[in-house]
């Protein structure tokens, strides 16, 4: 990577984000940034690629990268998603591996922690969702992953309200080796904006859809284009979603469109805060059946070795 400029004192570095699907890493990584840059839900699996975003300070800049959540995969996406995570151990500077506190560590758990044996980097612990239990208990699950691998440290925290992630924060930027701006100050992730809208729909399709439809969609952007040369012309955006089934497809759609037309809805109000200008979204759904197993739709959806 290039680097734009030399600064005497100046930190900075690369930060991975790792752990078991759906413990609050995007929510944390969103956090730290202030802008929404990988999406957020409550269902497993949510990021499937790796996500830098970059907070910059007056002497520090820190590029993080979210990856998905790390399981046992049963398709060909799964497989791409757990290497993802595991190869983006080698890129970063310092690692944060994020736990919920349960009162037991989980297999998948004791699974990651093995994986970190022979890391030689820094690796930060942080607890997330101290809001859900008690002190004496949370004490109880630190001295458990204390046990299990030797931190570098340990941090109570909730990414959802920010209770404590500052304090995170100011351990990182202490470990950060000397360096230089890698990004400019006013950049905050390096992701397209055709990839960042293709999650944001990807998104909506998650919060609004039944348990078992959304691993089986993919979002492809077929066109983004302004209609005029006024910066506040309308952009048209043309999308389509894949899914596996045809019983699938007809759940996305609803009735009489309405599935659809609310997805639509509420992705294009985010659409238009990321662009800046308004925003007509026309959205199609399409049916590739085992897609996620498909090494050539895998590829076209952007999900291949090239990206890790």
């Amino acid at each position: 990577m290039k680097r734009i400029n030399e600064f005497k004192n100046y930190r900075s570095g690369f930060v991975t984000l790792i752990g078991r699907p759906n413990v609050g890493k995007s929510t944390l990584m969103n956090h730290f940034i202030g802008e929404k840059i990988s999406i957020v839900s409550n269902k497993p699996q949510t990021t499937r690629n790796k996500i830098r975003s970059i907070l910059t300070g007056n002497d520090y800049q820190i590029v993080f990268i979210d990856t998905p959540g790390i399981h046992s995969p049963t398709t060909k996406l799964g497989n791409f998603m757990v290497k993802s995570a595991n190869t983006a151990l080698n890129e970063a500077d310092a690692i944060i591996y994020m736990v919920e506190p349960r009162m037991k560590i989980h297999d998948g758990d004791k699974a990651i922690i093995k994986s970190l044996a022979g890391v030689t980097r820094p690796v930060f612990l942080a607890v997330n969702k101290v809001d859900t239990v008690d002190k004496p208990s949370l004490l109880k699950v630190i001295e458990q992953y204390s046990a299990a691998y030797k931190f570098q440290d340990i941090v109570p925290l909730s990414a959802l309200t920010g209770e404590n992630a500052n304090a995170l924060l100011e351990v990182l930027r202490k470990i950060l080796p000397e360096g230089p701006m890698y990004f400019p100050e006013d950049q905050i992730t390096d992701q397209p904006e055709r990839q960042i809208t293709a999650e944001i729909i990807r998104e909506k399709a998650l919060q609004y859809l039944q348990d078992e439809i959304p691993h089986g969609l993919a979002v492809e952007i077929n066109a983004m284009k302004p209609r005029g040369e006024d910066p506040d012309s309308i952009v048209d955006v043309g999308v389509t979603i894949f899914c596996e089934k045809d019983s699938h497809k007809a759940i996305i759609i609803g009735k009489k469109g309405d599935m659809l037309k609310k997805i639509g809805s509420a992705a294009r109000r985010d659409i238009q805060r990321l662009l800046g200008s308004p925003v007509f979204l026309d959205v199609w759904v399409k049916v590739k059946k085992n897609w996620r197993d498909n090494d050539f739709l895998l590829k076209n959806f952007g999900y291949s070795e090239k990206d890790y």
